[in-house]
Parts: structure tokens; C-alpha cells; sequence
């Protein structure tokens, strides 16, 4: 596609638009997690029920992804992206208005998600469109950062939400922001499209939504469902044979959705691993530190939330900034020196304990918050300078994809590490182990709350019960911490050998 001039002109307000909807997006993947308890009480919802209205946005989002991305390219990005906010807002105000059963909230919560699949990689792929490749760097970068952000804003505007007002807040906090999206978004942001026209690619488009989404499935009931356990085993090699289904189809296919010779650019498929496994790292540590800052440190959800806001002071003017340092120093250093600082974040981590200040714990939210904005960025960077831009929406979509399964895989993994040391190292006291049972071993915050109960019954065995659970849930936190690190260094050595440079030098744009 061609790009008028008073478009490039307007590139960097379209970009603000853009980031304006990707917050929508963002938002809507962790706020309604800190409503919980009370939508819990509300609607009298269950533990399944509660997981599954969690879980149905991230599975029809995640599943999706590809499919809205192909529908973007072939029939308009803005058209996408228009379509998807009017769903998510739909869907919102369905939810905070009239929703008075869990099962109607879950089918809210997948309508949102659908439309959340057409919102991201539209807005990505038309950063990509309007933005000249001297400066299309830079764009992502501030793309990436609003992506970044979006986690840790959700949460502190989920906490104040349901501080504030109810769950129901939750949802209707996502219309004032996507009527202003809409609005500005009709007038000022341009549509575009594949030029080619290509057919879609149906078959393609149905195995993509059965393999993500059975391997999303797959992770996200992995740690309930147990790891070794029958179904799991199976809903993981129902993925496995879906994507391989999808992978020679799409070999084959005469115009595939999604063309495997990109995965043939090392900065294709290095820079997909880059963001998948940062962003494990990112989402594994914020759940974890939301129990650690609540249950050990006594935080409501609006404190905790508002303690996760240096993390993004240190992820924006990375991110912001990447393009001129890949420009100095090549992509590859950059993300890899960005590796590093996580896995510098995670070893400073591990020497934490119960009483340590938070201002130790904010230097490295901040820590790791830089070295997430220097690794995300350039690496999105690298995905989308290896593709066409009439494939910009799928390009974004596997992006997205990406990041989805990498946070995904943190937050599943990071909790049953957390949780198997949480069980190797609690102590039930002698007192209480013919009465309690197995219950304190097996659940966190079922011993911190039974240890209350006790304590309001003048009981000081629950003190005792509070006082162990908490050593021994410090212990699974830095062996996630651990796992964590290890991840984030393997990914650092992997980029630094093997990803390109990737980044045009200021000689060769001018000329």
C-alpha cells in the first residue's frame, strides 16, 4: 500500500490512536482478575466458574489472534480495528450492566476476547502502514511500550475500581476509552490492506484457532489439571498434532494465511522467542509479587497495584528509546543486554525475605521494567521489518500470539513452581494437623485464611499457622524467581548468537 503524504503527516497522532485502543486491549487482560472475590460473592460464582470467566478471554483473544489478523489484511485494518472496539465495548456494557449470572459474564468476558483479536494486530499493522521505515523503530517502540504497560495499569485500575465502586466498574471503565478510540480513530486513521487481494485461507484459519487454542488450553488448565495427569497429556497432543496439521497445510497452501518461510528469517523467529519468553518472565513475576504484596505484605489490591507503577517508569523510556540504541548497537546487543538485566532483576530477587524494604523491591521493578522495555521493543521490531507489509496484520498477530503464550506459560509454570516449594516447605503445627488436614499444605491462601479464623478465636496456634505459610510461600516465590532467571539468561545467550543486527544504520536510511 501506498501512503499518502498528509497521512505520514498525522503518523504520529494515528500512533496515539493506536495506542489508545491497544490500552483497551491490555487492560481487559488482568483487571477483572483483582474483582474477583467480589464478583465472587455477587453472582455467587465457584472456583470453576471464576477460572473460566478469567480464562475465556484469553483463549478466544489468544486462539483467534491469527485469523483476525489475516481478516485485516484481506478486508481493512481500520475496518478490524473499528469492528473489535465495538465488540470489547458491546460486550462491556452488556457485562456492567445487566450480567447476573457467572455464565452470562463468561460469555461477556469471550465476546470481549473476539474482539480483542481484531483490535491488537490491526493497531500494530497500521503503525507498520503510515510510519516511514526511518522511523518506524521509534513507532514500535512506543507501540511496545504501551503494550507493556497496559498489564500493570490494569491492575492498579482494577484495584481502584473495585475500592471505589463494585466489579461491575471493571467493565464499564473500557467505554470512555473506546468511544474516544472510536471516534478519532474514524476520523484520522487510514484503512489499508493487502494490495494483492489474496483469498483467505479457510483451512488455514480453522486449524490456527483449534491449535492455539488447544494449546493455550492446555497451559492454562495445566497446573489445576496437574502436569502429568490424562487430560492434559491429551489436550497437549491434540495441539502439538493440530499445529503440525497447520504447518504442512500451510506449506502447501497456494495462499497461505500465514507463510512458513518467515520463520526461515533468524530475526522472524528469534525475535518471536525473544518477546515470548520476556514476556513469561513479566507475567509470571507480576502474579506472584500481586499474592506476595496482598497476603504477605498485608496490601489491598488498589496498594498492591499502585507498587507494581515502577515497573513501567523503567519500562518506558527503554522502550521509547530502543531504535537509536539497535541503530549504535544492533538489535541483537540491545535485547540481549535487556536479557541480562532481567536476569540481573531476578538474581537481586532471590536475596528478598519478608522484611526487606520496599524501596529495595521498587529499584528492581525498576530494574526489570528497562530491561523488558530494551527487550520487547527491538524485538518487535525485528518480527516486522522481516515481513511484507501487505502481511502486517498476520505478522502483528503472531506477535501477538507469542507474547499470549509466552505470559500464559509464565503465569501456569511460575505459580506450580511457586506452589510445589510452597508444599516441600510448610510445616503444619503439630496441633492443628489432625483437624486441618492436607487444606494448608495444599493452598496458600486457604491457610492464611484459616489461620485468621483462629487467631479471632484466640487460638495462637493460627499465628504459628500464618508465620510458617508465609517462610514457606517466600521460599516457592524465589524459586520461581529462579526459574524465571534461568529462562531470561538462556534467551539472552540464544539472542546474542543468533539474531541479526536488524537495525538499518543512519547512513543507510538517508541514502
Amino acid at each position: 500500500m501506498v501512503v499518502s503524504s498528509d497521512v505520514h503527516e498525522r503518523r504520529w497522532l494515528i500512533l496515539g490512536i493506536m495506542s489508545l485502543s491497544l490500552i483497551v486491549v491490555m487492560l481487559n487482560n488482568v483487571t477483572l482478575n483483582v474483582a474477583l472475590p467480589e464478583l465472587s460473592k455477587d453472582l455467587k460464582a465457584d472456583n470453576t466458574e471464576l477460572q473460566w470467566i478469567v480464562d475465556a478471554y484469553a483463549l478466544i483473544f489468544g486462539g483467534t489472534l491469527l485469523v483476525m489478523g489475516a481478516l485485516g489484511d484481506r478486508y481493512g485494518r481500520k475496518r478490524a480495528l473499528q469492528l473489535g472496539l465495538i465488540l470489547v465495548g458491546l460486550a462491556s456494557v452488556s457485562a456492567g450492566f445487566f450480567a447476573d449470572s457467572s455464565s452470562e459474564v463468561i460469555l461477556a468476558r469471550g465476546l470481549m476476547g473476539f474482539g480483542a483479536a481484531l483490535v491488537m494486530p490491526a493497531t500494530l499493522s497500521i503503525v507498520i502502514v503510515v510510519f516511514p521505515p526511518e522511523e518506524r523503530g521509534r513507532a514500535i517502540g512506543i507501540w511496545t511500550m504501551m503494550a507493556g504497560i497496559g498489564a500493570p495499569i490494569g491492575l492498579l485500575v482494577g484495584g481502584w475500581a473495585v475500592e471505589n465502586y463494585d466489579w461491575q466498574m471493571v467493565f464499564l471503565i473500557n467505554v470512555p476509552i473506546i468511544t474516544l478510540a472510536l471516534i478519532l480513530g474514524l476520523m484520522f486513521v487510514p484503512n489499508s490492506r493487502d494490495s494483492q487481494k489474496r483469498p483467505l485461507d479457510p483451512y488455514g484459519a480453522i486449524l490456527s484457532v483449534f491449535a492455539l487454542g488447544s494449546i493455550l488450553y492446555a497451559i492454562i488448565e495445566g497446573p489445576s489439571l496437574g502436569w502429568t495427569s490424562k487430560e492434559f497429556v491429551i489436550i497437549g497432543l491434540i495441539g502439538i498434532c493440530l499445529t503440525y496439521s497447520f504447518i504442512k497445510w500451510e506449506q502447501k497452501a497456494k495462499f497461505p494465511m500465514l507463510p512458513i518461510n518467515f520463520f526461515n528469517s533468524s530475526g522472524f523467529t528469534l525475535g518471536l522467542i525473544a518477546i515470548s519468553l520476556a514476556s513469561f518472565v513479566m507475567f509470571s513475576f507480576m502474579f506472584t509479587q500481586m499474592l506476595h504484596f496482598q497476603l504477605i505484605r498485608g496490601h489491598t489490591a488498589l496498594e498492591a497495584s499502585i507498587r507494581f507503577l515502577i515497573l513501567p517508569l523503567g519500562l518506558m523510556p527503554a522502550a521509547a528509546n530502543s531504535d537509536r540504541l539497535s541503530r549504535k548497537f544492533g538489535s541483537n546487543n540491545v535485547v540481549s543486554f535487556g536479557l541480562v538485566l532481567i536476569t540481573l532483576a531476578m538474581v537481586i530477587f532471590t536475596t528478598i525475605d519478608i522484611n526487606t524494604e520496599y524501596l529495595r523491591l521498587a529499584c528492581i521493578f525498576f530494574l526489570l521494567g528497562f530491561g523488558m522495555g530494551l527487550t520487547m521493543a527491538p524485538s518487535t521490531t525485528i518480527v516486522m521489518d522481516s515481513i511484507p507489509e501487505d502481511k502486517a496484520g498476520v505478522g502483528s498477530a503472531t506477535n501477538d500470539a507469542s507474547r499470549e503464550i509466552g505470559g500464559a506459560l509464565g503465569i501456569a509454570i511460575g505459580g506450580s513452581v511457586l506452589n510445589e516449594f510452597y508444599q516441600r516447605n510448610m510445616i503444619v503445627p503439630n496441633g492443628l494437623t489432625e483437624s486441618l488436614g492436607t487444606v494448608p499444605m495444599e493452598s496458600f491462601p486457604a491457610a492464611m485464611r484459616i489461620g485468621g479464623e483462629l487467631l479471632s478465636e484466640g487460638n495462637l496456634l493460627g499465628m504459628e499457622l500464618i508465620e510458617n505459610a508465609k517462610l514457606a510461600f517466600m521460599e516457592g516465590m524465589l524459586a520461581s524467581a529462579k526459574v524465571m532467571g534461568i529462562i531470561a539468561l538462556i534467551n539472552a545467550i540464544l539472542v546474542k548468537l543468533y539474531m541479526p543486527k536488524g537495525i538499518l544504520s543512519d547512513e543507510d536510511i538517508n541514502n
